[in-house]
């Protein structure tokens, strides 16, 4: 008897394979996105960067995916154009705003590069270093987030009824790996301030050898698709259509998970992009430490969030997961407010609320909506997170300069905690309404993911 040949994504080596692969180009976006969290107050001194501008400069990843839609729009150019153009695509923008930020902080165009006399010819407030890296910062933002939306569909695609909330733990682990690594790394290769374009060029230099590893996916992604048109299963015969954006939307238990993605997120993303010049101002660490203090977060997550997922994957409580993450959460940023508790303690604390929740969160998508809509139902994710990674980070800088006047040597931070309190708290409540509606829709976020579809 002729024996049917296994598909790609059958063989667990290879799908573990492709999780490494995809991984590393998460690790590399992160790694982008984390450099500069530590190279703040050398930014601030080179050039000439307030609180507010670094909290825009932080912003401007969000702007193209918060005004003008485009993980929505991303989402959905994935569900219908596929995996390998859209991935190609917009990994590509990612490293082209990694390059342009990187030549906005080069020595060649602060001496008069090409764009440096346009950059000083207006708002001359800003510097044309910053206004030169907004640029930048909107491609890469532009490209960074669909491109996470592709990761998290090839997971779907690969491990589906496999291991799936394990290996959306593990993506989240590559992504923390590449913020561990930025906030050790870029503070030692920027030195005292003499390496600071060295820095950042490493960071964009690692984003354009993501732009590869989407390349070398391609050819697997391509072998997998004539298998499975060969052997006729798992193939949808309904496409995408825009009507389904309304059925997604008018989905609550979407709606409210969505919720507690943008006020998590935005809680912890815009906290870490200050949390080195928050532990310098009030703990009185060096920066170098800081940036050490700060990596226990992505440190933790690294290996909290695949147990997690793997725990989900076999026992379920998801639903539940995302309820104890958000109250973890607000009892941290509690603490960085009004206490002077250890802030090792503290970060790892946090790792592991970081953990909880997107371990539970992201594999939860594959109970909301069909495989069809998958990459619009993340786009639409990312899009709605995006509204607070721009407007936080922001509001973040805002308050420290207005509650700081005259720009003093100890920055106080408490107002700016108290900040990522509230959303801490608006996240709990979203996580425990998520709840009572899985509850009574029948949806199962609680039960365990590894079910055959």
């Amino acid at each position: 008897m002729n024996q049917i040949k296994k598909a790609l994504n059958e063989y667990a080596a290879v799908r573990w394979g492709i999780l490494i692969l995809v991984g590393f180009i998460l690790s590399v976006n992160y790694y982008f996105y984390d450099a500069f969290s530590t190279l703040k107050d050398l930014m601030s001194n080179e050039f000439g960067f307030t609180n507010t501008q670094y909290g825009l400069f932080v912003a401007f990843y969000s702007i193209p995916n918060t005004f003008l839609l485009m993980a929505v729009i991303g989402g959905v150019i994935l569900d219908k154009l596929g995996i390998r153009r859209t991935g190609f695509l917009f990994v590509f923008f990612m490293a082209l705003g990694a390059f342009i930020t990187a030549y906005g902080a080069s020595s060649t165009y602060t001496n008069g590069g090409f764009g440096y006399g346009f950059m000083q010819s207006f708002l001359p407030s800003y510097s044309p270093q910053l206004k030169m890296m907004l640029v930048g910062r909107f491609f890469y933002g532009l490209g960074a987030e669909t491109s996470i939306v592709v990761v998290s569909k090839v997971l779907v695609k690969w491990f589906r009824g496999r291991d799936l909330a394990l290996a959306f733990g593990l993506k989240v682990g590559f992504g923390r790996l590449g913020t561990f690594a930025a906030l050790r790394l870029s503070p030692i290769v920027a030195g005292e301030g003499e390496g600071l374009s060295n820095a950042i060029w490493l960071s964009a230099v690692l984003v354009g050898i993501g732009l590869l590893a989407m390349v070398i996916y391609i050819i697997f992604d391509t072998k997998l698709n004539s298998q499975i048109l060969e052997k006729k299963d798992n193939v949808s015969k309904d496409k995408f259509a825009f009507a389904d954006l309304v059925s997604i939307l008018t989905n609550k238990t979407f709606i409210f998970i969505a919720l507690l993605c943008l006020t998590f997120y935005s809680a912890v993303f815009p906290f870490n992009a200050f949390a080195p010049d928050l532990l310098f101002h009030k703990f009185g660490v060096s920066y170098k430490e800081s940036g050490v203090i700060a990596s226990y977060l992505p440190l933790g997550t690294m290996f909290f969030t695949p147990f997690f997922g793997f725990i989900i994957d076999r026992y379920g409580r998801a639903a539940t997961a995302m309820i104890y993450g958000a109250a973890v959460l607000v009892f941290v940023h509690v603490c960085f407010a009004f206490t002077s508790i250890n802030p090792y303690f503290l970060m790892v604390l946090l790792g592991i609320a970081f953990s909880l929740v997107p371990a539970a969160m992201w594999p939860s998508m594959v109970k909301l909506v069909d495989y069809k809509q998958i990459g619009t139902a993340y786009g639409l994710m990312y899009s709605i997170q995006n509204i607070g990674l721009f407007a936080i980070p922001i509001a973040a800088g805002a308050i420290l300069d207005s509650t700081n006047p005259g720009n003093p040597e100890t920055l106080n931070y408490t107002p700016t905690m108290i900040m990522f309190v509230v959303l801490g708290i608006l996240g709990f409540v979203f996580a425990i309404l998520l709840k009572r509606e899985d509850m009574k829709s029948g949806l199962g976020i609680d039960l365990p993911m590894n079910r055959k579809e």
